[in-house]
């Protein structure tokens, strides 16, 4: 029969390179999932955000095709909503992906020792 030494260092050795590091994976996908979840929030916030004011610039794109005095001012305003549109789709698009490289790199943080 093992003496009470020997079971106290197999339950030292099991806590130690079982147990805890068991621990310490739970609580870093806890903290992970948490950043995952704001991460989210932010993401779809700034998504309604960009779509307002999308559709800000178009309503007043279309003000300003419904004052034009006559077809060629309405082709300038249509080629200048849609140019503009372009370019603001484009810095948009890029906002979303940097935002969600961010929400990736915090989530994964817990994982690297470097939560919260």
């Amino acid at each position: 029969m093992a003496d009470k030494s020997t079971n106290d260092k197999v339950k030292d050795t099991i806590s130690d390179k079982v147990i805890d590091p068991m621990k310490r994976a739970g609580e870093a996908m806890k903290a992970s999932g948490e950043k995952m979840a704001e991460g989210g929030s932010a993401v779809g916030l700034k998504v309604i955000d960009q779509a307002e004011a999308n559709a800000r610039e178009a309503f007043a794109a279309l003000r300003a095709a419904a004052g034009a005095k006559d077809l060629s001012e309405v082709m300038k305003i249509q080629g200048d909503y849609l140019r503009e549109q372009g370019s603001r789709s484009m810095a948009q698009a890029r906002e979303i992906g940097e935002l969600i490289m961010q929400v990736g790199r915090d989530s994964a943080a817990p994982f690297r020792g470097k939560g919260d």
